[in-house]
């Protein structure tokens, strides 16, 4: 069974703990709650190594992240692209978390049945080392790039950032150029 069947199913299973027992609470919301509880069981993971890709630890992002989909919740019908909405929430929530960071003394609660999506994120030392490449990018070339590898367009993160597609472009060459330089990928011939 890959991966994607086990999350559905695991989230299926949520969603049928947490359904309204009483039929006067209507289809049109249990409709709804699934559906955001579905969303957040696929894609929580992946908008934490975003936030993470930003420069934030995994509890920061981890934090940033349930911001994000707390403030989404009470207006989920009305999203009409949450992939970048979330992004765009989580971003900011994140930078608002710079001024005031402390270490977590504890490690981030686990959810309801056990599974934290912190736990999930045990970086290879591979991953590690893009991680760390990505650290010592510019902000805004960070901020590109991670939107860039979460499978994003230049025209759609250029209107998520309310910047130019060209300046998208720009950001992401140098990006790219920057991270072959510190992982050691250009070749001898390509200098």
């Amino acid at each position: 069974m890959d991966e994607s069947a086990a999350t559905e199913r695991v989230a299926a299973t949520r969603v049928r703990k947490l359904a309204p027992r009483r039929p006067m609470e209507g289809a049109q919301l249990l409709g709804q709650r699934a559906q955001f509880a579905q969303f957040y069981y696929r894609h929580a993971a992946g908008l934490i190594r975003f936030v993470m890709r930003l420069g934030a630890t995994a509890h920061e992002a981890a934090d940033a992240v349930h911001t994000a989909f707390t403030e989404a919740f009470p207006r989920w019908s009305e999203i009409s692209a949450p992939h970048a909405w979330l992004r765009t929430v989580s971003t900011r929530s994140y930078l608002r978390q710079t001024a005031r960071r402390e270490r977590p003394v504890a490690l981030t609660p686990d959810l309801p049945g056990g599974a934290s999506p912190v736990e999930a994120l045990a970086l290879k030392e591979e991953e590690q080392r893009v991680y760390t490449a990505l650290a010592t990018l510019p902000p805004r070339q960070r901020q590109i790039m991670a939107w860039h590898l979460d499978g994003f367009a230049h025209a759609e993160i250029a209107s998520s950032l309310g910047i130019t597609p060209e300046a998208v472009r720009q950001n992401y060459a140098r990006a790219r150029a920057a991270l072959k330089r510190s992982l050691g990928l250009i070749s001898q011939e390509g200098r």
